[in-house]
């Protein structure tokens, strides 16, 4: 340990994570309970192991890393080795410079103009951080007997933020503030953070990473499911604001989702949704094989089976999602929520169009079947256990087996609000004794 500035310098290894006001330590140091990765925050060095060392000659965990022309990176790329990271005025100068240098890391990294362009912008964002800090002049010189001169706390996170992912993603800002809390909160969860979220740049990436390890078999790789996923994320903007509204109708429609991270990592139905926009899309490029292998193993591992033909639109909610089953030429309009034990089935053999077309704003409850080439209504509701072989107009509700209409079916009740969106599934109790066959 050294003394800097009549302070104690901390090993390169040790990260301070700064919430709001306070600033608190993750020591990666011998004996710690929490884990070190590696410093240069490298998305190809995800946590394998909790054995990296803390000295310069620690090596990356993964084979593609090391075969990366930025491999020299690991290790000091993040954060120089004159670099200290600490409490109050410590080098504020240096971090900001760090986060520099892992912006131009970056522009090295991604390829497109686009891509290039966006990280030039966040590196001007960053060096206006930096000029900040010089007139404060909060510079803390690296040598024994000197102390920094008094200067404003500077918050880092927002360094951190500008840094690897710009300003315009709020929603994925918010998920990285959710992990990291987390992982302050539940230390043996740090390293399945970090893997999952924390060392991803993107949403789209973090989603990738994360499903294809789910889907991953030992003749279906994650690398490549990976490079599949991530892909086609970046390629289609429409998935990629699909993905975003999904995650927010889970948050807004079911009461136990605690947090954007929670649907990410733990809601199959919604991880779901996600595989099947990409095997949608695979589909529709003439790769049926692949698309095909996707729908297998999402019904393996999550128990939903949705054709890889069928359309579904944005703001989706698959609650629990266990036994949910797609037809082929199903269509699923926007901000439906569907509940376990759905089936969109046909009829029989019969080929063409046979699935029925679920409009905007739909609620169907569970163990619900609908059958055949039918339309259900923008803003209708499917009580649970329904079975429906009919229209249902739109705003109406219909319950039973068979489906029968509260209200009547001349004069039926009317729906003022969007079900799909209030998830108030017991509404027509009090006209119970209204609906006929």
């Amino acid at each position: 340990m050294k003394a800097v500035g009549g302070m104690t310098a901390l090993p390169r290894a040790d990260i301070f994570v700064k919430m709001s006001s306070s600033v608190t330590r993750i020591d990666g140091g011998s004996g710690s309970t929490k884990p070190r990765f590696c410093e240069s925050g490298c998305v190809k060095c995800a946590p394998v192991s909790l054995a990296l060392r803390s000295d310069g000659s620690a090596s990356c965990q993964r084979s593609e890393c090391s075969s990366s022309p930025l491999s020299s990176a690991c290790g000091n790329a993040m954060f120089p080795s004159s670099v200290s990271f600490g409490v109050g005025r410590k080098s504020r100068r240096g971090v900001a410079r760090g986060a520099e240098a892992t912006v131009a890391i970056l522009m090295e990294e991604r390829g497109s103009s686009h891509d290039r362009s966006s990280d030039s912008q966040v590196l001007d964002s960053l060096r206006d951080v930096i000029q900040k800090l010089e007139s404060q002049n909060a510079v803390l010189t690296h040598s024994r007997g000197q102390s920094a001169p008094a200067a404003e706390d500077v918050d880092l996170t927002v360094v951190e933020d500008l840094t690897t992912f710009g300003s315009e993603d709020s929603l994925w800002l918010k998920m990285r503030r959710e992990a990291r809390w987390d992982s302050i909160k539940e230390p043996a969860l740090a390293s399945y953070l970090y893997s999952t979220i924390l060392s991803h740049r993107t949403l789209e990436r973090a989603l990738a990473f994360h499903l294809g390890n789910k889907l991953s078999s030992s003749t279906l790789l994650s690398t490549q499911l990976f490079s599949l996923l991530n892909d086609t994320f970046m390629e289609d903007a429409d998935i990629r604001r699909a993905i975003r509204d999904d995650i927010e109708a889970v948050k807004e429609r079911d009461p136990a989702c605690v947090s954007y991270t929670h649907c990410l990592l733990n809601f199959k139905g919604f991880l779901s949704c996600q595989a099947h926009r990409v095997a949608h899309r695979l589909w529709n490029q003439g790769r049926h094989s692949l698309a095909l292998a996707i729908q297998s193993r999402v019904s393996e591992v999550f128990q939903v089976d949705i054709h890889p033909a069928a359309r579904i639109g944005s703001g989706v909610l698959f609650d629990h999602a266990t036994g949910v089953v797609v037809g082929e030429t199903a269509v699923i309009g926007n901000n439906v929520s569907i509940l376990h034990h759905v089936t969109l089935g046909g009829t029989g053999a019969v080929g063409g169009d046979r699935h029925p077309k679920i409009g905007d704003g739909v609620l169907i409850g569970a163990g619900a079947t609908i059958l055949g080439n039918i339309t259900i209504g923008a803003g209708a509701k499917i009580g649970a256990g329904s079975i429906v072989l009919i229209d249902v107009p739109p705003h109406t509700t219909a319950v039973g087996n068979p489906a029968r209409l509260i209200g009547g079916k001349q004069k039926p009740t009317k729906l003022k609000e969007i079900p799909g969106e209030t998830m108030d599934h017991t509404f027509f109790m009090k006209d119970w004794s209204d609906y006929v066959i």
